[in-house]
C-alpha cells in the first residue's frame, strides 16, 4: 500500500529487473479504482488484525529493522489473496498477494470476453505502456 503515491501520482515498483526499485506514473483513470482497493484493503486488514493475524511477510532484513511492520496498514499487499493461509516457513496465519497465475487468468478472460483474438500477457501491457510514452 505504501508504494502507492497518489499525491505524486506514481506507483514504486519494488526490486524489479536487476533488483532496483523504479517509478512509474499512476495513471489519472486509475486513481478512483486504485483508491477503492486501497480502501477495501485497509478495511480488510482491521478485520485481519482483529482476528489474530493481519501480518504480511517483510522482505529482506526490514522483518528484523521493524519487528512490529508486519502487521502495519502500509505494508499491506494492494491485491491481497482472498483467504490468510501459513507461510510455509514459519508457518504464521498470514495474507499473501495473490498468485500471478490469478492475474494471468483474469487478463485472459478479460481478452476474450472483449473478442481479442490475439494473445495478450501481463508484458503486452508493459510495451504498450511504454510505446504510449514514446
Amino acid at each position: 500500500v505504501k508504494d502507492v503515491d497518489f499525491g505524486m501520482n506514481e506507483i514504486v515498483v519494488r526490486h524489479g529487473k536487476g533488483g532496483k526499485d523504479r517509478r512509474t506514473l499512476l495513471p489519472a483513470q486509475l486513481r478512483e479504482a486504485l483508491a477503492r482497493q486501497i480502501g477495501y484493503v485497509k478495511k480488510l486488514h482491521e478485520l485481519d488484525l482483529a482476528a489474530g493475524y493481519g501480518e504480511v511477510y517483510l522482505p529482506y532484513a526490514l522483518a528484523r529493522k521493524y519487528p512490529s511492520g508486519c502487521k502495519e496498514e502500509a505494508w499491506q499487499f494492494v491485491f491481497p489473496n482472498r483467504a490468510p493461509a501459513p507461510d510455509p516457513v514459519t508457518g504464521v496465519i498470514r495474507r499473501h498477494h495473490v498468485h500471478p497465475s490469478w492475474i494471468r487468468k483474469s487478463i485472459k478472460k478479460a481478452r476474450l470476453s472483449a473478442g481479442i483474438v490475439k494473445q495478450v500477457t501481463c508484458h503486452t501491457f508493459r510495451h504498450s505502456f511504454a510505446t504510449h510514452l514514446l
